[in-house]
This record gives C-alpha cells, structure tokens and sequence, in this order.
C-alpha cells in the first residue's frame, strides 16, 4: 500500500489577493471590495434585470484589517500574531476564525494562493 502524502498546512499556505479585485478603504480602515460583472449571463442580467456593472463588498473590520495584511507573502500563521496584536481576545478562537475567513474568501475566488 502506497503512503499518501499528507494534505499541506492550511494555515500555512500563502494568500494572494486576485488581480481582477480592486478596493478601497474609508477613513476608519474599513476595506470595500470592487468586483467586476463580466460575462455573457452578468451583461443580460444588466441589461434586463438592472444589475450593477460593479458590485461592493463592504467588510467588517476584522476582515478589513486581515485584508490588508493580504501581501503575498505572508502565510495565514504569518497573519494571526498581527489580528491577535491589534485586536487582543475578541479575535479568538483565532486560527478557526482566520481559516474560515480564508476558506470564504478564496470559494468566491477575492484570493488564490502563491505556489
């Protein structure tokens, strides 16, 4: 029987956000997400339903702050001492949350990972 080889590290894999993402951010930090509606099935919806060009996606301020330590280089692992720093014992159960927040961000595909 052949050894599997064993799954990576979620919480060390490194996100990277998606090019086809913009964003902005308020005076207070908080991050807005610019995501584009292309495609043969968004331009019908725009023209026959009225459906934005661009849709926004306003994030809290825990995703705000995660966001923005997004840089490509930084692994999940990398991240967590920096939420846990500024936000201190409300970002607990912290690794659950920031996998999760990962985990949603990349099934709308917001980021990838780098290889």
């Amino acid at each position: 029987m052949k050894n599997k080889p064993l799954p990576p590290n979620y919480l060390e894999k490194v996100p990277v956000r998606s090019e086809k993402i913009g964003f902005s951010t308020d005076e207070k930090g908080i991050v807005t997400l610019e995501i584009e509606n292309k495609g043969v099935f968004n331009r019908f919806a725009q023209l026959l339903f009225k459906k934005p060009k661009i849709s926004y996606v306003h994030l809290d301020e825990n995703g705000s702050f995660v966001w923005l330590q997004i840089d490509g280089e930084r692994s999940i692992f990398a991240i967590a001492p920096l939420v846990e720093e500024h936000f201190g014992e409300a970002a607990h159960p912290l690794y659950e949350r920031l996998a999760k927040f990962f985990q949603i961000l990349e099934s709308y595909r917001f980021i990838k990972w780098k290889e």
